[in-house]
């Protein structure tokens, strides 16, 4: 009964409003990870236990749902923001997971370039490795057992929604454009997963070549082989950040960063990094 209620409020617990002002990220968070266990004062007893729980689940470790080696697929479907608190929340409901054993992190994918040092950056004022002219897009690498891949990819393709539109249209450019990474791409026997989540939507997976346009309207995902396409980490400014749509995800969300740079997880990529100026 304890692990059900953790994971029914943790799914709860992730979408509750926050009313602090959104502010720009220090490095380390200020909040002290010991104190995230702490009910405020004026929730209901009901509600503190929620919270406490959930919190203890996206904080603390947890055994893997299953032991099979896991494979490393990533997802694109605009800003990365949303798509990482999507997947984490996912990984923490599926597969038990939480703290350091979240594997969802964010990063970049699909071009066929790189900078300088073999680096793919976020848009900066140095202009260094820039992603966007690299040819590569937001994504969200996961690591996950093999059998659960229809789940994820199910959750994925549920991020278009009826109609087939990212969940922020408003966002443009080949840097927002919808893929999917798999070893071994449309030949993977793991492709079946994609084509089995995405029988009856309005999506179309399509292979793709790297450095693609938008594939805003056209209903496309894009299906990369991943050892010709590889993922490379995000700044760690990037890493649990609020993506400004709605409220803010919550501190134990965005607390995650510290845990994942403790546990060796996320890290400096060498790329210019609001979260280290």
């Amino acid at each position: 009964m304890r692990k059900v209620a953790t994971l029914f409020c943790l799914a709860a617990a992730a979408w509750e409003a926050h009313g602090a002002r959104i502010v720009r990220h220090t490095w380390p968070p200020a909040v002290s990870l010991s104190s995230r266990h702490t009910a405020a004062p004026t929730l209901s007893s009901r509600r503190a236990a929620c919270a406490g729980l959930a919190a203890a689940a996206l904080l603390g470790s947890s055994a893997s749902a299953s032991d099979e080696p896991p494979v490393k697929v990533y997802f694109g479907a605009g800003c990365f923001w949303h798509v990482q608190h999507e997947f984490v929340k996912h990984e923490a409901v599926t597969l038990s997971r939480g703290g350091d054993q979240i594997s969802a992190v964010s990063g970049y994918a699909g071009g066929t370039k790189l900078g300088s040092g073999d680096r793919v950056c976020y848009h900066n004022m140095q202009q260094l490795a820039d992603y966007g002219k690299l040819g590569h897009a937001e994504v969200v690498q996961l690591s996950i057992p093999p059998n659960s891949l229809d789940s994820f990819a199910k959750k994925y393709v549920s991020l278009f929604g009826e109609n087939g539109i990212r969940h922020d249209p408003q966002d443009r450019g080949g840097e927002y454009r919808s893929l999917v990474g798999l070893p071994g791409g449309t030949a993977s026997p793991l492709y079946a997963s994609m084509q089995r989540a995405a029988a009856g939507t309005p999506m179309r997976l399509v292979p793709g070549t790297g450095d693609e346009e938008d594939t805003l309207g056209a209903r496309t995902i894009l299906v990369m082989d991943s050892t010709k396409f590889p993922f490379y980490p995000a700044e760690l400014y990037h890493q649990f950040h609020n993506d400004f749509q709605g409220p803010p995800y919550g501190k134990a969300y965005n607390n995650l960063l510290t845990v994942q740079f403790n546990s060796g997880r996320v890290g400096p990529t060498g790329c210019p990094d609001l979260q280290l100026s």
